[in-house]
């Protein structure tokens, strides 16, 4: 009898392990379906790789996020410095407010497997998977965890790790770690979201470069 209840606990709690990690590319699904446009504040904690034994200080910066599918969106970032990553649909824009340059590339050939694909530009699950392995992760600090690798091995990225949660009914994007090829990790919360805001345009996405700014073009 004893050894018929652990092999009922033990099948009980697997079967629970796999519900969690299919809940997670569930939700995953759901945001990239029902999350047509987005808007949200950030706080980003970026980590240099530990020097000669000495951990590196993480550094902070503050700003806002938003997206159109499939093709615009753009970082703004107010602190400690202003920067803006933009991309209206051809082309990626890049202005540093310090150095008044602004660097613009091809948006299709630079994007590819970052994480602005992942969250902005995919539309499902299987547009994902073209450029991205997905594996679903148990869940943590209570939100749903999904492990995003890029297929391509220069992509200049190692992994993404998407934190997601459901208010509501609606699948809510609360989280994003990212560790580059470099060692470097960034984590990004998200707060105050704007779920399919009906004042946000695609005339948001239109940059323009400063009157006097540098503008290079690798």
């Amino acid at each position: 009898m004893k050894r018929l209840t652990r092999q009922t606990l033990m099948f009980c709690l697997c079967w629970g392990m796999v519900a969690a990690y299919a809940d997670s590319l569930e939700v995953l699904a759901q945001f990239l379906k029902s999350t047509r446009s987005w808007r949200a504040d950030f706080v980003q904690v970026v980590t240099a790789p530990a020097k000669e034994g000495r951990p590196a200080k993480p550094k902070t910066a503050l700003g806002v996020f938003a997206f159109i599918r499939p093709s615009v969106f753009r970082f703004d970032y107010s602190k400690p410095y202003v920067q803006n990553i933009v991309a209206d649909g051809q082309h990626l824009w890049l202005f540093d407010a310090d150095l008044n340059q602004v660097t613009v590339r091809n948006q299709a050939q630079t994007l590819g497997s970052t994480p602005a694909a992942l969250i902005a530009s995919a539309n499902d699950i299987a547009s994902l998977t073209k450029d991205f392995s997905l594996k679903a992760m148990t869940a943590e600090e209570g939100l749903e965890w999904v492990m995003a690798t890029p297929k391509v091995k220069d992509s200049g990225l190692q992994s993404v790790r998407i934190g997601l949660r459901t208010e509501a009914g609606q699948a809510v994007l609360s989280q994003i770690d990212i560790l580059d090829a470099f060692g470097n990790r960034s984590q990004i919360r998200f707060d105050r979201m704007e779920v399919n805001p009906v004042n946000l345009t695609i005339g948001h996405f239109t940059f323009v470069p400063p009157k006097g700014a540098d503008v290079v073009k690798p």
